[in-house]
């Protein structure tokens, strides 16, 4: 199987234009809960590839406005490349969305495309998921405020977490893209205010003053200051270790999701990637 027949063709892929602004992408990126949006420039041959900007990069960079500015150099490939062969270097380029490109921009393929091609059975494999989960789960407390849980995040390098009760037990699952939904434009210079009700509580150390109390430029990305129980899901999608590779894909393609816990029992034992599955494929 090649990546012509799992990629995005061109006409379908939703792409952002030179020149523009971060909130073009941003609008895309909440709509359509997409990890990164290929920017173009048309010229008399075509559409030409520029880069790509990412939802990781609009939340690291919120004082940047220019589209220019946020693109990513990531690695592209072709429509003949084999699907494995995109696998592997969606995972050792640690790269979620290949623009196909020869010439001009073709479109693109991502890793929920080789995940799905996975779940239908198109790219077989006989492994279980106990082989590719990490048993290093980046977690939080569902009582911090959301923007803590976003700077978790991102200390992390991670786009997800998994939230713990009183008790220490998953109580749900927070991600990037849920962040991205209720991230808010904010129009002009303003104070943001105390993202925090009480500036003497325990969340309140200098580092997250420095983040939940700054100016912000023009169209910078503003957080609710809720706790992370509000914007989570609660509803968790769960594998064991002996779960099929090609199970686990189809419940990341039904669910629509990026990763899923790994328990034993109702024990978090690890945390399993659609990213981590695709080493099937090639190794």
């Amino acid at each position: 199987m090649n990546v012509a027949d799992a990629m995005t063709p061109r006409e379908d892929v939703v792409t952002a234009e030179l020149p523009g602004t971060r909130s073009d992408v941003l609008e895309y990126l909440q709509e359509r809960s997409f990890s990164s949006v290929p920017v173009v420039k048309p010229t008399d041959d075509g559409l030409e590839y520029r880069g790509l900007v990412s939802r990781d990069v609009l939340i690291e960079q919120p004082d940047e406005d220019q589209l220019v500015m946020l693109m990513d150099d990531v690695p592209t490939t072709t429509a003949e490349t084999t699907l494995p062969d995109v696998a592997r270097t969606m995972v050792e380029e640690d790269a979620r969305r290949v623009p196909v490109v020869d010439g001009e921009f073709e479109g693109i393929v991502t890793v929920t495309d080789v995940v799905h091609a996975i779940a239908a059975g198109d790219q077989e494999t006989d492994e279980t998921v106990e082989r590719y989960a990490s048993t290093d789960v980046n977690t939080t407390y569902e009582g911090a405020p959301l923007p803590v849980a976003e700077r978790e995040l991102s200390y992390a390098n991670v786009p997800y977490t998994v939230a713990l009760d009183d008790d220490g037990r998953m109580s749900g699952v927070l991600t990037e893209v849920d962040i991205i939904d209720v991230a808010r434009i904010v129009e002009g210079e303003e104070e943001t205010g105390n993202n925090f009700p009480d500036q003497d509580s325990q969340w309140s150390w200098e580092g997250v003053k420095g983040v939940g109390s700054r100016y912000l430029p023009t169209r910078d990305i503003e957080l609710p200051n809720g706790p992370v129980g509000e914007f989570m899901t609660e509803e968790v999608v769960t594998v064991s270790a002996e779960t099929p590779v090609q199970e686990a894909a189809q419940r990341m393609i039904s669910k629509d999701i990026e990763q899923i816990p790994m328990v034993t029992g109702e024990q978090l034992v690890g945390i399993v990637r659609d990213v981590d599955i695709l080493e099937a494929l090639y190794e």
